[in-house]
C-alpha cells in the first residue's frame, strides 16, 4: 500500500508539473557554433515558440564539438522536465557511425518532438575563384588536382557530409579543412583562405546575394525560387546525376520527459511552424518548413531511424570519425 501511495503521489506531482509547464525559461541547445545555419534556424524557432508558449523566454545555448555529439549529450543527460531541448540536423542520423564511443543512444535516449524544416545545400566558392559557373568550376578542379581545399563546419556536420558526397561524385580528393562551426569556415571562405564549401542555404543565401561568395549549384532535385538562388542550377542539371542532399532539422527532449510535457511542446512546435514570420524567415533562407506527418513525434522517430540506415554505409565507406 505504501508503494502505491508513493507512486500515486509521484504521478500527481508529474501531472501538476505538466499543468503549469512552462513556468520558467526554456533552452534550445544547438550542437554547433553560433552563426551557423542550425543556430540561425534555432533563433528563429525560439522566437516563434516563445509566442506559441505564451511569451515564455526561449534561449539558444550553443554547445559545439565532436560532430554535434557534445550538445546532444548535454541534452540527453539533462533533467527530463521539458526545459532543455535539442535542435539537431541530419547529424542525429550520422552520429551513431561517425562518433566513436558515443555516450548516448540516438534512438532511445531522447523524446522525439517533431521535425522543423528541410534545408537544401549550396556549393559555394571563394570570391576570387576564376571559375564563375559550375561548368568552369569542374574544369578548374580538373586542372588543380592536389591543390584544392574544402572547408566544413567540423567532422559530422552537414557541410562535411555534403563535401564527402561532392568529392565522391567527382572522384577527386580534396584537402578537407574542418572548423569549429560554419561561422569561422565562412569567414575564411570569404577571405580566400579556403576554396570551397558546401553548406545549407540558411547560411549561404545572404552571402551569395551580397556577392561575398560565388554560388555554383544547389543540391535539390528541382531549382529553387528564392531570389539569391533562383539562377543556380541543381547538381543534377550540372551533370552530377543522382546528387541530392537535403538537411533536415528536428527537435528533441531528454528521455523520460513526461508525456504531457512532450504533448505541450509538440503542440507549441506545430503552432510555431505555422507562424507567418517564421515561415517567411525560413523561406527567405531557402528552407522549407515541415508541414507533413513528420511533425508528429512517432513519425519523426521513424524518419530518423530510416535516415540512420541510409547514412551508415556512406559514412563507413568514407572512413571518417569524429573523436
Amino acid at each position: 500500500m505504501k508503494k502505491l501511495v508513493v507512486a500515486v503521489a509521484a504521478l500527481s506531482a508529474m501531472w501538476a508539473h505538466a499543468d503549469v509547464y512552462p513556468s520558467k525559461s526554456i533552452s534550445i541547445v544547438v550542437p554547433f557554433a553560433a552563426g551557423g545555419p542550425t543556430d540561425r534556424s534555432a533563433r528563429d524557432l525560439a522566437e516563434a515558440m516563445r509566442k506559441s508558449l505564451g511569451g515564455v523566454t526561449v534561449l539558444v545555448d550553443n554547445a559545439a564539438g565532436a560532430g554535434g555529439s557534445i550538445g546532444a549529450n548535454k541534452v540527453a543527460k539533462a533533467a527530463p522536465d521539458g526545459y532543455t531541448l535539442l535542435l539537431h540536423h541530419i547529424g542525429m542520423a550520422t552520429m551513431p557511425t561517425l562518433v566513436r564511443n558515443i555516450p548516448f543512444k540516438v534512438e532511445s535516449d531522447f523524446e522525439y518532438l517533431g521535425m522543423v524544416s528541410d534545408v537544401p545545400m549550396t556549393l559555394i566558392g571563394r570570391p576570387s575563384l576564376p571559375a564563375k559557373n559550375f561548368k568552369e568550376l569542374i574544369t578548374w578542379i580538373g586542372q588543380n588536382k592536389g591543390k584544392i581545399n574544402m572547408g566544413n563546419a567540423g567532422v559530422g556536420s552537414a557541410s562535411h557530409l555534403c563535401g564527402l558526397l561532392f568529392q565522391n561524385a567527382l572522384q577527386v580528393d580534396m584537402t578537407t579543412v574542418p572548423y569549429k562551426g560554419t561561422g569561422p569556415a565562412m569567414t575564411d571562405l570569404i577571405g580566400g583562405q579556403i576554396d570551397f564549401m558546401c553548406d545549407q542555404t540558411t547560411n549561404t543565401s545572404s552571402h551569395i546575394e551580397a556577392k561575398k561568395v560565388i554560388g555554383y549549384a544547389v543540391t535539390t532535385a528541382k531549382p529553387l525560387t528564392t531570389p539569391a538562388l533562383k539562377d543556380l542550377p541543381t547538381m543534377q542539371e550540372a551533370g552530377l546525376k543522382g546528387f541530392e542532399v537535403t538537411i533536415w532539422q528536428g527537435l528533441y527532449a531528454p528521455k523520460g520527459t513526461p508525456a504531457e510535457v512532450v504533448a505541450k511542446i509538440n503542440a507549441a512546435l506545430k503552432l510555431a511552424l505555422k507562424d507567418p514570420d517564421f515561415i517567411k524567415k525560413q523561406e527567405g533562407l531557402g528552407a522549407v518548413v515541415v508541414s507533413d506527418k513528420r511533425v508528429d513525434p512517432a513519425e519523426h522517430k521513424r524518419f530518423v531511424a530510416a535516415e540512420i540506415a541510409k547514412w551508415s554505409p556512406i559514412v563507413k565507406a568514407a572512413g571518417v570519425y569524429a573523436d
